[in-house]
Protein backbone atom coordinates (compact mmCIF):
# COMPACT_ATOMS: atom_id res chain seq x y z
CA UNK A 1 0.00 0.00 0.00
CA UNK A 2 1.40 3.43 -0.90
CA UNK A 3 2.24 5.62 2.13
CA UNK A 4 0.74 9.12 2.33
CA UNK A 5 3.04 11.96 1.16
CA UNK A 6 3.02 13.64 4.61
CA UNK A 7 4.24 10.42 6.26
CA UNK A 8 7.07 10.15 3.73
CA UNK A 9 8.15 13.73 4.39
CA UNK A 10 8.12 13.19 8.16
CA UNK A 11 10.18 10.03 7.77
CA UNK A 12 12.73 11.83 5.58
CA UNK A 13 12.96 14.71 8.05
CA UNK A 14 13.51 12.35 10.94
CA UNK A 15 16.25 10.55 9.03
CA UNK A 16 17.96 13.83 8.20
CA UNK A 17 17.90 14.96 11.81
CA UNK A 18 19.21 11.61 12.95
CA UNK A 19 22.12 11.75 10.50
CA UNK A 20 22.91 15.31 11.55
CA UNK A 21 22.94 14.23 15.18
CA UNK A 22 25.33 11.38 14.41
CA UNK A 23 27.74 13.55 12.47
CA UNK A 24 28.09 16.06 15.33
CA UNK A 25 29.07 19.73 15.02
CA UNK A 26 31.71 20.76 12.46
CA UNK A 27 35.19 20.94 13.91
CA UNK A 28 36.25 24.60 14.00
CA UNK A 29 39.47 25.49 12.27
CA UNK A 30 42.36 25.67 14.70
CA UNK A 31 43.24 29.21 15.71
CA UNK A 32 46.50 30.47 14.27
CA UNK A 33 48.74 31.43 17.17
CA UNK A 34 52.15 30.80 15.63
CA UNK A 35 54.12 33.91 14.70
CA UNK A 36 56.28 34.14 11.55
CA UNK A 37 60.01 33.66 11.79
CA UNK A 38 62.28 36.65 12.33
CA UNK A 39 63.28 38.40 9.06
CA UNK A 40 66.94 37.67 8.38
CA UNK A 41 69.74 39.41 6.53
CA UNK A 42 68.60 42.91 7.48
CA UNK A 43 70.89 45.67 6.16
CA UNK A 44 70.70 49.47 6.33
CA UNK A 45 72.60 51.74 3.94
CA UNK A 46 72.65 55.54 4.05
CA UNK A 47 71.90 56.95 0.61
CA UNK A 48 72.04 60.64 1.43
CA UNK A 49 71.94 63.10 4.30
CA UNK A 50 68.27 62.29 4.89
CA UNK A 51 67.59 58.74 3.61
CA UNK A 52 68.49 55.18 4.58
CA UNK A 53 67.76 52.12 2.44
CA UNK A 54 66.68 49.07 4.50
CA UNK A 55 66.60 45.54 3.03
CA UNK A 56 65.90 42.06 4.42
CA UNK A 57 65.26 38.43 3.45
CA UNK A 58 61.78 36.94 3.55
CA UNK A 59 60.41 35.42 6.75
CA UNK A 60 58.40 32.17 6.79
CA UNK A 61 55.12 31.20 8.45
CA UNK A 62 53.09 28.02 8.92
CA UNK A 63 50.39 29.64 6.77
CA UNK A 64 51.61 32.80 5.07
CA UNK A 65 53.48 36.00 5.81
CA UNK A 66 51.22 38.93 4.90
CA UNK A 67 53.47 41.89 5.59
CA UNK A 68 56.45 43.54 7.25
CA UNK A 69 56.90 46.50 9.59
CA UNK A 70 60.09 48.56 9.72
CA UNK A 71 61.03 50.26 12.99
CA UNK A 72 63.45 53.13 13.63
CA UNK A 73 64.61 53.52 17.22
CA UNK A 74 61.77 51.15 18.20
CA UNK A 75 59.05 53.22 16.51
CA UNK A 76 57.21 51.85 13.48
CA UNK A 77 57.92 53.94 10.36
CA UNK A 78 56.74 51.65 7.52
CA UNK A 79 54.05 49.00 6.95
CA UNK A 80 54.71 46.98 3.79
CA UNK A 81 53.13 44.03 1.94
CA UNK A 82 54.72 40.58 1.98
CA UNK A 83 56.06 41.03 -1.56
CA UNK A 84 58.23 43.99 -0.52
CA UNK A 85 61.66 43.24 0.95
CA UNK A 86 63.21 46.73 0.90
CA UNK A 87 62.25 50.33 1.54
CA UNK A 88 63.67 53.83 1.86
CA UNK A 89 63.24 55.61 5.19
CA UNK A 90 63.27 59.35 4.48
CA UNK A 91 63.22 62.62 6.38
CA UNK A 92 66.11 61.67 8.68
CA UNK A 93 68.55 63.98 10.43
CA UNK A 94 71.91 64.39 8.67
CA UNK A 95 75.13 62.94 10.08
CA UNK A 96 73.18 60.92 12.65
CA UNK A 97 73.22 57.19 13.45
CA UNK A 98 69.80 55.56 13.06
CA UNK A 99 68.85 52.07 14.30
CA UNK A 100 66.44 49.82 12.41
CA UNK A 101 64.65 46.52 12.98
CA UNK A 102 62.11 44.58 10.90
CA UNK A 103 59.20 42.36 12.03
CA UNK A 104 56.99 40.02 9.97
CA UNK A 105 53.24 39.50 10.47
CA UNK A 106 50.61 36.99 9.29
CA UNK A 107 46.88 37.19 8.53
CA UNK A 108 45.93 36.33 12.12
CA UNK A 109 47.87 39.31 13.45
CA UNK A 110 50.76 37.28 14.83
CA UNK A 111 53.97 39.30 14.75
CA UNK A 112 57.50 37.94 14.76
CA UNK A 113 60.13 39.08 17.24
CA UNK A 114 62.20 42.00 15.93
CA UNK A 115 65.20 41.29 13.76
CA UNK A 116 68.67 42.08 15.08
CA UNK A 117 69.22 45.85 15.08
CA UNK A 118 71.23 47.38 12.23
CA UNK A 119 72.63 50.90 12.24
CA UNK A 120 73.29 53.37 9.44
CA UNK A 121 74.63 56.90 9.79
CA UNK A 122 73.21 59.44 7.39
CA UNK A 123 75.67 61.56 5.43
CA UNK A 124 76.60 65.11 6.27
CA UNK A 125 74.48 67.75 4.57
CA UNK A 126 76.50 69.11 1.67
CA UNK A 127 76.45 72.48 -0.03
CA UNK A 128 74.10 72.90 -2.99
CA UNK A 129 74.98 70.11 -5.45
CA UNK A 130 73.20 69.79 -8.77
CA UNK A 131 75.80 67.72 -10.64
CA UNK A 132 74.92 64.03 -10.99
CA UNK A 133 77.52 61.27 -11.08
CA UNK A 134 78.61 59.74 -14.36
CA UNK A 135 76.87 56.55 -15.48
CA UNK A 136 78.33 53.26 -14.21
CA UNK A 137 80.31 51.50 -16.92
CA UNK A 138 80.85 47.97 -18.21
CA UNK A 139 77.84 46.42 -16.45
CA UNK A 140 77.94 42.62 -16.61
CA UNK A 141 75.31 40.15 -15.41
CA UNK A 142 75.99 36.47 -14.72
CA UNK A 143 73.26 33.97 -13.89
CA UNK A 144 73.78 32.17 -10.59
CA UNK A 145 71.55 29.16 -11.10
CA UNK A 146 67.87 29.61 -11.87
CA UNK A 147 66.87 32.23 -9.28
CA UNK A 148 69.79 34.62 -8.80
CA UNK A 149 72.28 36.76 -10.68
CA UNK A 150 75.59 38.49 -9.94
CA UNK A 151 76.09 42.03 -11.29
CA UNK A 152 79.43 43.83 -11.69
CA UNK A 153 80.19 47.32 -13.01
CA UNK A 154 82.86 50.01 -13.17
CA UNK A 155 82.70 52.82 -10.65
CA UNK A 156 81.10 56.17 -11.46
CA UNK A 157 82.72 59.56 -10.84
CA UNK A 158 81.18 62.52 -9.02
CA UNK A 159 82.24 66.04 -8.09
CA UNK A 160 81.69 65.17 -4.41
CA UNK A 161 81.26 61.42 -3.90
CA UNK A 162 79.09 58.53 -5.06
CA UNK A 163 77.09 57.39 -2.03
CA UNK A 164 75.00 54.57 -3.50
CA UNK A 165 74.29 52.48 -6.58
CA UNK A 166 70.69 51.61 -7.46
CA UNK A 167 69.92 48.47 -9.49
CA UNK A 168 66.92 48.60 -11.84
CA UNK A 169 65.02 45.84 -13.62
CA UNK A 170 62.33 46.87 -16.15
CA UNK A 171 62.86 50.49 -14.99
CA UNK A 172 61.95 49.58 -11.38
CA UNK A 173 64.52 49.88 -8.59
CA UNK A 174 65.03 46.47 -7.01
CA UNK A 175 68.24 46.86 -5.01
CA UNK A 176 70.65 49.43 -3.54
CA UNK A 177 74.28 49.02 -2.47
CA UNK A 178 76.77 51.45 -0.89
CA UNK A 179 78.78 53.81 -3.07
CA UNK A 180 82.02 51.90 -2.57
CA UNK A 181 80.53 48.65 -3.99
CA UNK A 182 80.80 47.65 -7.64
CA UNK A 183 79.20 44.22 -7.41
CA UNK A 184 76.02 42.76 -5.95
CA UNK A 185 73.83 39.67 -6.00
CA UNK A 186 70.18 39.84 -7.07
CA UNK A 187 67.84 37.08 -5.86
CA UNK A 188 64.17 36.16 -6.28
CA UNK A 189 64.39 35.64 -10.04
CA UNK A 190 62.30 33.11 -12.01
CA UNK A 191 63.80 30.08 -13.78
CA UNK A 192 64.14 30.19 -17.56
CA UNK A 193 63.40 33.93 -17.78
CA UNK A 194 65.13 36.73 -19.69
CA UNK A 195 66.11 39.79 -17.63
CA UNK A 196 67.75 43.14 -18.33
CA UNK A 197 69.41 45.13 -15.56
CA UNK A 198 70.71 48.70 -15.40
CA UNK A 199 72.53 50.54 -12.62
CA UNK A 200 72.49 54.24 -11.63
CA UNK A 201 74.92 56.02 -9.32
CA UNK A 202 73.63 58.45 -6.68
CA UNK A 203 75.32 61.16 -4.58
CA UNK A 204 74.56 62.69 -1.18
CA UNK A 205 72.31 65.34 -2.75
CA UNK A 206 70.17 62.58 -4.35
CA UNK A 207 71.39 63.36 -7.84
CA UNK A 208 71.17 60.19 -9.97
CA UNK A 209 73.37 59.38 -12.93
CA UNK A 210 72.07 58.31 -16.33
CA UNK A 211 71.40 54.58 -16.68
CA UNK A 212 74.29 52.29 -17.39
CA UNK A 213 74.13 50.28 -20.59
CA UNK A 214 71.78 47.33 -19.97
CA UNK A 215 73.08 43.86 -19.16
CA UNK A 216 70.95 40.89 -20.23
CA UNK A 217 70.83 37.36 -18.89
CA UNK A 218 68.53 34.36 -19.01
CA UNK A 219 68.29 32.29 -15.85
CA UNK A 220 68.67 28.51 -16.05
CA UNK A 221 65.46 26.67 -16.87
CA UNK A 222 63.79 24.44 -14.30
CA UNK A 223 64.52 20.70 -14.75
CA UNK A 224 62.47 19.31 -17.62
CA UNK A 225 61.27 22.75 -18.75
CA UNK A 226 61.47 23.66 -22.46
CA UNK A 227 64.17 25.98 -23.75
CA UNK A 228 63.60 29.73 -23.52
CA UNK A 229 61.89 31.17 -26.62
CA UNK A 230 62.40 34.90 -26.05
CA UNK A 231 63.52 37.28 -28.81
CA UNK A 232 67.09 38.47 -28.18
CA UNK A 233 69.19 41.55 -28.77
CA UNK A 234 66.29 43.98 -28.34
CA UNK A 235 67.09 47.68 -28.82
CA UNK A 236 64.71 50.65 -28.58
CA UNK A 237 65.55 54.14 -29.83
CA UNK A 238 63.44 57.27 -29.88
CA UNK A 239 63.31 60.03 -32.46
CA UNK A 240 60.83 62.88 -32.55
CA UNK A 241 57.32 61.40 -32.61
CA UNK A 242 58.30 57.74 -32.94
CA UNK A 243 60.14 54.78 -31.44
CA UNK A 244 62.02 52.10 -33.37
CA UNK A 245 62.66 48.63 -31.98
CA UNK A 246 64.97 46.02 -33.47
CA UNK A 247 65.48 42.43 -32.36
CA UNK A 248 66.46 38.91 -33.36
CA UNK A 249 63.49 36.49 -33.47
CA UNK A 250 63.89 33.19 -31.61
CA UNK A 251 64.90 30.05 -33.47
CA UNK A 252 61.67 28.03 -33.46
CA UNK A 253 62.34 25.76 -36.43
CA UNK A 254 59.89 27.77 -38.57
CA UNK A 255 59.53 31.40 -39.71
CA UNK A 256 58.22 33.69 -36.96
CA UNK A 257 55.49 35.81 -38.56
CA UNK A 258 53.88 37.33 -35.44
CA UNK A 259 55.32 39.26 -32.49
CA UNK A 260 53.52 40.97 -29.61
CA UNK A 261 54.79 44.37 -28.50
CA UNK A 262 54.20 45.32 -24.85
CA UNK A 263 54.75 48.79 -23.38
CA UNK A 264 55.09 49.23 -19.61
CA UNK A 265 53.90 45.65 -19.11
CA UNK A 266 50.73 46.06 -21.21
CA UNK A 267 49.89 44.72 -24.65
CA UNK A 268 50.27 47.45 -27.30
CA UNK A 269 50.05 45.77 -30.71
CA UNK A 270 50.75 42.64 -32.76
CA UNK A 271 53.47 42.95 -35.40
CA UNK A 272 52.57 40.74 -38.38
CA UNK A 273 54.53 39.99 -41.53
CA UNK A 274 52.09 39.12 -44.30
CA UNK A 275 54.64 37.10 -46.22
CA UNK A 276 58.07 35.71 -45.46
CA UNK A 277 59.54 37.57 -42.46
CA UNK A 278 62.80 39.43 -42.98
CA UNK A 279 65.99 37.41 -42.53
CA UNK A 280 68.14 38.13 -39.50
CA UNK A 281 67.16 41.07 -37.33
CA UNK A 282 63.67 42.55 -37.48
CA UNK A 283 62.70 46.24 -37.19
CA UNK A 284 59.45 47.95 -36.31
CA UNK A 285 58.70 51.68 -35.91
CA UNK A 286 55.58 53.05 -34.23
CA UNK A 287 54.34 56.60 -33.54
CA UNK A 288 54.10 58.10 -30.04
CA UNK A 289 52.18 61.19 -28.98
CA UNK A 290 53.34 61.42 -25.37
CA UNK A 291 55.28 64.49 -24.23
CA UNK A 292 59.09 64.44 -24.31
CA UNK A 293 60.59 62.78 -21.26
CA UNK A 294 57.91 60.05 -21.07
CA UNK A 295 59.56 56.71 -20.29
CA UNK A 296 58.51 53.39 -21.86
CA UNK A 297 59.58 49.87 -20.94
CA UNK A 298 59.51 47.75 -24.10
CA UNK A 299 59.28 43.93 -24.30
CA UNK A 300 58.49 41.49 -27.12
CA UNK A 301 57.40 37.89 -27.49
CA UNK A 302 56.97 35.68 -30.56
CA UNK A 303 54.17 33.39 -31.65
CA UNK A 304 55.50 29.83 -31.80
CA UNK A 305 54.71 27.27 -34.54
CA UNK A 306 52.08 25.62 -32.28
CA UNK A 307 50.16 28.91 -32.06
CA UNK A 308 51.10 29.74 -28.45
CA UNK A 309 53.09 32.79 -27.40
CA UNK A 310 56.68 32.31 -26.31
CA UNK A 311 58.73 33.89 -23.54
CA UNK A 312 59.16 37.63 -23.15
CA UNK A 313 62.40 39.28 -24.17
CA UNK A 314 64.57 41.18 -21.74
CA UNK A 315 63.16 44.70 -21.40
CA UNK A 316 64.48 47.98 -22.73
CA UNK A 317 63.71 51.47 -21.44
CA UNK A 318 63.34 54.31 -23.92
CA UNK A 319 62.60 58.00 -23.33
CA UNK A 320 60.30 59.89 -25.71
CA UNK A 321 61.93 62.85 -27.44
Amino acid sequence: MQRPLAACLLTALALTLALAGCSGPATPEAKDTRAPTVPSGVTATAGSASTVHVMWSAATDDRAVTGYAVYREGRKVKDLPATTLMTDVVGLAPATPHRFTVRARDAAGNVSPPSPTVTATTLRAAAEDRTPPTAPGALRATAAGSRAATLRWSASADDTAVTAYDVYQADVRIHTVPGDATTTRVTGLRPGTAYAFTVRARDAAENSSPDSAPADLTTAAAPGAPANTAPTGLTATATKGEITVTWTPPDTGAPVTHHELHLNGRFATTIIWGGEPPPGRATYTFPVQDPPGTRYTVTLRARLPDGTWGDFSASRTVVVR
